[in-house]
């Protein structure tokens, strides 16, 4: 009996489990994630569309991204991107890039919306990847209050707690929000384009995405209610501007004073 018990406290029995339970803990968390990635990828193609893309493609992409978007030395691999991910970059101008830089810059658009959605059903085909968002997401119908504390805690310390934008490292920037439609929101957050990182639905669900797009709908909608935003920099620009408003009420003042007694 002692011997038995001796074999069942054996060290390595207990790093066999702890290794199972982490291994059961990992599966477990890869096929929830799995989950929530697939009820929100209800965007479907034609093949008509995946024929009319692929042609795009090579006209417009296949010198960067290489043929079958495969990759080069210009430009990486598209394969496991996701439709979301054109959705964003092509629908708003960045790509195709204008000129190589640290980051892409947002330009006129070079495509319309129907071709925008044909590349974006091709690079589709590629590998599974985020989708475009479902209407229901995207309508500005969430709460924002919500919104407004999950921005603030992820993603205010680049973007500034107004959205305003702001500066990164390296010559990058996060670009100021208003103005940038609800789809393109959605879809940067899960795809994290530039410096930005990725917000899959594990980390923000859908109804928290939905709930960002409408703080922020609210907040460009009413305008500066207390004046001039000044950039939306908050204490430190209007410190700024009261100081030297003062200082040259000061410099006034004792130039008035010196030309009297003169």
């Amino acid at each position: 009996m002692k011997a038995l018990s001796q074999k069942r406290r054996h060290p390595l029995a207990a790093l066999a489990l702890l290794v199972m339970g982490l291994m059961l803990t990992g599966g477990l968390y890869a096929v929830v994630t799995t989950m929530n990635e697939a009820k929100a990828d209800t965007t479907t193609f034609t093949a008509q569309q995946v024929e009319e893309g692929e042609k795009l493609f090579i006209a417009n992409c296949a010198t960067c991204h290489g043929m079958g978007a495969s990759g080069s030395d210009a430009g990486p691999s598209l394969a496991g991107v996701g439709a979301a991910a054109v959705d964003f970059q092509v629908g708003t101008g960045r790509m195709p890039m204008q000129m190589q830089g640290p980051q892409a810059r947002e330009k006129p658009k070079q495509f319309d919306t129907e071709q925008t959605r044909e590349l974006a059903a091709y690079v589709a085909t590629l590998g599974d990847g985020p989708a475009m968002p479902a209407e229901e997401f995207i309508d500005g119908g969430g709460d924002a209050a919500v919104g407004g504390e999950l921005f603030r805690v992820n993603c205010a310390m680049c973007h500034n707690a107004a959205a305003a934008g702001g500066a990164l490292t390296r010559g990058k920037f996060a670009p100021p929000l208003a103005g940038v439609s609800n789809s393109h929101m959605y879809s940067a957050m899960v795809t994290g384009p530039q410096n930005m990182p990725v917000f899959n639905d594990a980390n923000i669900s859908p109804e928290g995405k939905r709930d960002i797009i409408t703080f922020l709908n609210t907040i460009e909608n009413q305008g500066s209610p207390g004046g001039a935003k000044l950039g939306s920099l908050g204490p430190v620009s209007e410190g700024l501007f009261l100081w030297t408003a003062v200082l040259g009420v000061v410099i006034g003042f004792t130039i008035w004073l010196t030309s009297r007694t003169s």
